[in-house]
């Protein structure tokens, strides 16, 4: 074999791995990539039906079930425009409560109701995620001019 050929080779050889690596990345990261969406855009059937997203709000005022079983909680999560019922397994964080901003991950059921695997509860009074804030602003913004 040439010279040539065998770098040529090499070369080829390296591009495939390359190209391989980053086929492996992009995969990866597409399998992890979780979109935000405010409750206002769920109802409106722009997010995904059974695939993972977060909504984030406010936990609507009077909402928070718990179940016999004592993990089981059921709430609505509001972006003061439109609420979304959600049901949650697990340990709730401290912070959550009526009220209050919070960010919940998972599944959106064909029934509408949303099944979280995971919550955020704000972490002290000025902190909310800035989707979450800004959805809220532009909400209560259209709810004032629907008003007037």
């Amino acid at each position: 074999m040439k010279a040539r050929s065998k770098r040529l080779m090499l070369v080829g050889g390296g591009v495939a791995l390359l190209a391989a690596a980053v086929a492996l990345v992009l995969s990866a990261f597409q399998q992890n990539l979780v979109f935000f969406h405010t409750p206002t855009e769920v109802m409106e059937g722009k997010a995904p039906t059974g695939k993972t997203f977060r909504i984030g709000g406010l936990v609507e005022d009077g909402s928070i079930q718990r179940e016999a079983d004592g993990l089981t909680v059921r709430f609505a999560i509001t972006d003061t425009a439109k609420v979304i019922p959600v049901s949650y397994r697990g340990t709730l964080p401290d912070l959550f409560k009526e009220g209050k901003g919070a960010v919940v991950q998972g599944t959106l059921g064909p029934d509408g109701q949303f099944r979280a695997t995971e919550v955020l509860a704000k972490h002290d009074e000025n902190y909310m995620p800035p989707e979450a804030a800004h959805a809220l602003e532009q909400a209560h913004k259209a709810g004032m001019t629907v008003s007037q």
